[in-house]
Protein backbone atom coordinates (compact mmCIF):
# COMPACT_ATOMS: atom_id res chain seq x y z
CA UNK A 1 0.00 0.00 0.00
CA UNK A 2 2.82 2.41 0.89
CA UNK A 3 4.49 1.65 -2.42
CA UNK A 4 1.23 2.39 -4.26
CA UNK A 5 0.86 5.75 -2.47
CA UNK A 6 4.45 6.69 -3.32
CA UNK A 7 3.93 5.84 -6.99
CA UNK A 8 0.60 7.69 -7.08
CA UNK A 9 2.20 10.72 -5.42
CA UNK A 10 5.05 10.72 -7.94
CA UNK A 11 2.59 10.46 -10.84
CA UNK A 12 0.55 13.39 -9.55
CA UNK A 13 3.67 15.49 -8.93
CA UNK A 14 4.99 14.62 -12.40
CA UNK A 15 1.70 15.58 -14.02
CA UNK A 16 1.63 18.93 -12.21
CA UNK A 17 5.25 19.63 -13.16
CA UNK A 18 4.66 18.72 -16.80
CA UNK A 19 1.58 20.91 -17.09
CA UNK A 20 3.42 23.96 -15.74
CA UNK A 21 6.75 23.46 -17.49
CA UNK A 22 5.55 22.87 -21.04
CA UNK A 23 4.28 26.09 -22.55
CA UNK A 24 1.60 26.01 -25.19
CA UNK A 25 2.83 27.10 -28.59
CA UNK A 26 0.93 28.46 -31.55
CA UNK A 27 1.80 28.04 -35.20
CA UNK A 28 1.98 31.10 -37.45
CA UNK A 29 2.48 31.42 -41.19
CA UNK A 30 5.14 33.96 -42.03
CA UNK A 31 5.21 35.31 -45.60
CA UNK A 32 8.31 37.17 -46.78
CA UNK A 33 8.29 39.19 -50.01
CA UNK A 34 11.77 40.21 -51.15
CA UNK A 35 12.67 43.36 -53.09
CA UNK A 36 14.06 42.91 -56.60
CA UNK A 37 17.67 43.39 -55.49
CA UNK A 38 20.57 42.24 -57.69
CA UNK A 39 22.94 39.55 -56.50
CA UNK A 40 22.99 36.17 -54.82
CA UNK A 41 20.13 34.73 -52.81
CA UNK A 42 19.67 36.18 -49.33
CA UNK A 43 20.13 34.37 -46.06
CA UNK A 44 17.46 35.41 -43.57
CA UNK A 45 17.17 34.41 -39.91
CA UNK A 46 13.96 34.87 -37.92
CA UNK A 47 14.67 35.05 -34.19
CA UNK A 48 12.68 35.46 -31.01
CA UNK A 49 14.16 38.41 -29.11
CA UNK A 50 13.74 38.83 -25.33
CA UNK A 51 12.45 42.09 -23.82
CA UNK A 52 16.06 43.01 -22.90
CA UNK A 53 17.10 42.78 -26.58
CA UNK A 54 19.00 39.48 -26.44
CA UNK A 55 18.31 36.38 -28.50
CA UNK A 56 16.13 33.65 -27.02
CA UNK A 57 15.54 31.26 -29.90
CA UNK A 58 15.93 30.80 -33.64
CA UNK A 59 12.51 30.31 -35.26
CA UNK A 60 13.59 29.91 -38.90
CA UNK A 61 16.67 30.06 -41.12
CA UNK A 62 16.30 30.73 -44.84
CA UNK A 63 19.59 29.42 -46.17
CA UNK A 64 20.87 25.90 -45.63
CA UNK A 65 24.62 26.20 -46.29
CA UNK A 66 26.28 26.54 -42.86
CA UNK A 67 29.35 28.05 -44.52
CA UNK A 68 27.46 31.36 -44.90
CA UNK A 69 25.91 31.55 -41.42
CA UNK A 70 28.78 33.77 -40.26
CA UNK A 71 27.50 36.52 -42.60
CA UNK A 72 24.55 36.89 -40.22
CA UNK A 73 26.96 38.31 -37.65
CA UNK A 74 24.86 38.97 -34.54
CA UNK A 75 22.79 35.80 -34.84
CA UNK A 76 25.93 33.76 -35.55
CA UNK A 77 27.49 34.93 -32.25
CA UNK A 78 24.37 33.70 -30.43
CA UNK A 79 24.21 30.48 -32.43
CA UNK A 80 27.85 29.51 -31.86
CA UNK A 81 27.65 30.33 -28.14
CA UNK A 82 24.46 28.34 -27.49
CA UNK A 83 25.10 25.55 -30.02
CA UNK A 84 21.39 25.74 -30.83
CA UNK A 85 20.25 23.03 -33.25
CA UNK A 86 18.63 24.70 -36.26
CA UNK A 87 18.35 21.85 -38.79
CA UNK A 88 14.61 21.44 -38.16
CA UNK A 89 13.89 25.12 -38.92
CA UNK A 90 16.27 25.53 -41.87
CA UNK A 91 15.29 25.80 -45.53
CA UNK A 92 16.37 27.27 -48.84
CA UNK A 93 17.69 30.81 -49.19
CA UNK A 94 15.52 33.36 -50.99
CA UNK A 95 16.31 35.41 -54.10
CA UNK A 96 15.48 38.94 -55.18
CA UNK A 97 11.79 39.35 -56.03
CA UNK A 98 10.90 35.95 -54.55
CA UNK A 99 8.40 35.03 -51.87
CA UNK A 100 8.75 32.45 -49.13
CA UNK A 101 6.41 31.09 -46.51
CA UNK A 102 7.71 29.62 -43.26
CA UNK A 103 5.82 28.15 -40.34
CA UNK A 104 6.84 29.65 -37.02
CA UNK A 105 6.18 27.88 -33.73
CA UNK A 106 5.78 30.61 -31.09
CA UNK A 107 5.27 30.05 -27.37
CA UNK A 108 1.92 31.68 -26.55
CA UNK A 109 3.28 33.06 -23.26
CA UNK A 110 5.71 35.30 -25.22
CA UNK A 111 2.89 37.24 -26.92
CA UNK A 112 2.13 40.61 -25.29
CA UNK A 113 5.10 40.03 -22.93
CA UNK A 114 7.68 42.41 -24.44
CA UNK A 115 9.20 40.00 -26.97
CA UNK A 116 9.72 40.70 -30.67
CA UNK A 117 10.56 38.91 -33.89
CA UNK A 118 13.78 39.97 -35.61
CA UNK A 119 14.52 39.32 -39.28
CA UNK A 120 18.26 39.47 -40.01
CA UNK A 121 19.44 39.38 -43.62
CA UNK A 122 22.65 39.09 -45.59
CA UNK A 123 23.57 38.73 -49.25
CA UNK A 124 27.00 37.58 -50.39
CA UNK A 125 29.37 40.53 -50.99
CA UNK A 126 26.63 43.02 -50.05
CA UNK A 127 25.28 44.63 -46.90
CA UNK A 128 24.24 42.83 -43.73
CA UNK A 129 21.19 44.03 -41.78
CA UNK A 130 21.01 43.07 -38.10
CA UNK A 131 17.37 44.09 -37.89
CA UNK A 132 16.00 44.33 -41.39
CA UNK A 133 12.54 43.93 -39.87
CA UNK A 134 11.48 43.87 -36.23
CA UNK A 135 7.91 43.03 -35.27
CA UNK A 136 6.62 43.48 -31.72
CA UNK A 137 5.26 40.14 -30.54
CA UNK A 138 1.90 41.62 -29.62
CA UNK A 139 -1.60 40.90 -30.82
CA UNK A 140 -1.55 44.20 -32.75
CA UNK A 141 2.02 43.71 -34.02
CA UNK A 142 1.24 40.29 -35.46
CA UNK A 143 -1.82 41.68 -37.27
CA UNK A 144 0.18 44.36 -39.15
CA UNK A 145 2.19 44.01 -42.33
CA UNK A 146 5.81 45.06 -41.68
CA UNK A 147 8.13 46.72 -44.19
CA UNK A 148 11.78 45.78 -44.56
CA UNK A 149 14.75 48.14 -44.91
CA UNK A 150 16.49 46.66 -47.95
CA UNK A 151 16.31 43.04 -49.18
CA UNK A 152 12.96 42.29 -47.54
CA UNK A 153 10.03 44.25 -48.97
CA UNK A 154 7.33 43.05 -46.55
CA UNK A 155 6.58 40.48 -43.89
CA UNK A 156 3.07 39.32 -43.06
CA UNK A 157 2.28 36.93 -40.22
CA UNK A 158 -1.02 35.13 -39.72
CA UNK A 159 -2.13 32.51 -37.25
CA UNK A 160 -2.19 29.07 -38.87
CA UNK A 161 -5.45 27.16 -38.78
Amino acid sequence: MKKFLKVAGLLIAGTLFASTSFAQSTKYKCMLQMTSYKGEKAYVVISLIKPNGTYEKTLAVLGDDKQWYNTLKEWYKFQTKTKEKVAAVTGASIGGGDRAIRMLDIDASKINAGYKLRFESAVEEQKYFTSEVEIPLTTAGLAEKADGKDYIRTVKIIKAL
